[in-house]
């Protein structure tokens, strides 16, 4: 099984890409994207949930 990293280095994706993306904040919540799991659904900030009603969170 791949782990992350090795699908991410045979990817096209550059780190830099990555981190950008995942820099972009919620339109509706404002956290970071990194904060939204699989789903969309923001699950907080440092231990905190998100209480923005975020769940109609829409990928850009």
């Amino acid at each position: 099984m791949n782990t992350v990293e090795s699908k991410i280095e045979t990817s096209d994706i550059s780190t830099v890409e990555l981190i950008t993306h995942f820099r972009q904040k919620c339109k509706i919540c404002g956290h970071h994207r990194i904060m939204h799991d699989e789903f969309g659904k923001c699950e907080g900030v440092m231990n905190k949930p998100c209480t923005s009603g975020c769940d109609k969170f829409n990928a850009e």
